[in-house]
C-alpha cells in the first residue's frame, strides 16, 4: 500500500456540497456590492466579515459620527432578502456588534446602528437604514 501524498488510503475526505459553496460565492458577490454601493454613499468599511464567538457582522460602516453595523441578504427578491433577517440573527448581530466594539473602543460614543442591504439579481441594492435596534 502507497502513501499518496500522505493521505492514508482509507481516509475519507469530506468536501462541501455544490449549494454551499455557490451559497457562500453568492454571500462574497453580494457583500462586494453592498460595500461598494454604501462607499458610494459616502461610508467607509472599517470591517468585513467581522466573526466573534457570538455571531458575525457582515459590513461595519461608519459615517461621519456614526457605526453603522449592516447585515447583507441575498435573494431572489429585496422582499424575500429583506424577510431573511430574522430575529434571531439579529440578536446574533447585536452581539457580535458588542465584542466589536470591545476591540475597537475609539468607536464607543459614535452613533451606532443596524442595518440591512438587500441584494436581488438585476435589482440595485436597497439600503434599510435601521432595520432592526438593540432594544429588549
Amino acid at each position: 500500500m502507497a502513501k499518496t501524498d500522505g493521505i492514508p488510503p482509507d481516509a475519507t475526505v469530506k468536501l462541501a456540497a455544490p449549494e454551499r459553496v455557490a451559497a457562500f460565492r453568492t454571500g462574497l458577490s453580494a457583500e462586494s456590492r453592498a460595500a461598494a454601493y454604501l462607499m458610494a454613499k459616502g461610508y467607509r468599511i472599517l470591517a468585513k466579515r467581522f466573526r466573534s464567538p457570538y455571531g458575525e457582522i457582515d459590513l461595519v460602516a461608519k459615517k461621519r459620527n456614526l457605526v453603522a453595523f449592516i447585515e447583507v441578504k441575498a435573494r431572489a427578491t429585496l422582499d424575500d432578502a429583506a424577510y431573511a433577517v430574522t430575529p434571531r440573527q439579529q440578536a446574533r448581530i447585536i452581539n457580535a456588534a458588542q465584542a466589536w466594539l470591545m476591540a475597537h473602543p475609539e468607536h464607543a460614543e459614535f452613533e451606532l446602528r443596524f442595518d440591512a442591504v438587500l441584494i436581488a439579481p438585476r435589482r440595485l441594492p436597497r439600503h434599510l437604514l435601521a432595520a432592526f435596534d438593540a432594544s429588549p
